[in-house]
């Protein structure tokens, strides 16, 4: 075993090696996938998100649904939106904030798919 730690050569398949240096996400994809996964780091923004998955809402609604301070609330769909995981939309005087798509609810799910199992 210790040859093999100071030894150049490797147990790996030049094809396999070449794949795995192809698909091993770098620069500006691996921060933005680190920065997409950090979205759930949060347990607010997990919430949030879990809200918003279900129906589109105002700031007031959704902090008094979740019993999260509007500060907050503001700040952390700032984040999202900014992200662009969240879209807001004007009506009148109120704006409401939903999902982009449902990508982040998908992950979500298969979070707690994997928790499961």
């Amino acid at each position: 075993m210790q040859d093999l730690l100071y030894n150049d050569t490797m147990l790996l398949d030049k094809r396999t090696k070449d794949l795995i240096i192809e698909y091993v996400p770098d620069g500006d994809v691996l921060d933005s996938i680190v920065c997409f996964f950090s979205v759930f780091a949060d347990c607010t923004r997990v919430r949030m998100l879990s809200a918003l998955a279900i129906s589109e809402m105002c700031v007031t609604d959704l902090s008094r649904v979740l019993g999260i301070n509007q500060t907050t609330v503001s700040h952390q769909l700032r984040l999202l939106k900014n992200l662009g995981i969240v879209k807001c939309e004007r009506q009148g005087k109120i704006i409401f904030y939903s999902l982009v798509n449902d990508t982040v609810n998908d992950v979500m799910l298969k979070g707690v798919e994997f928790l499961g199992s």
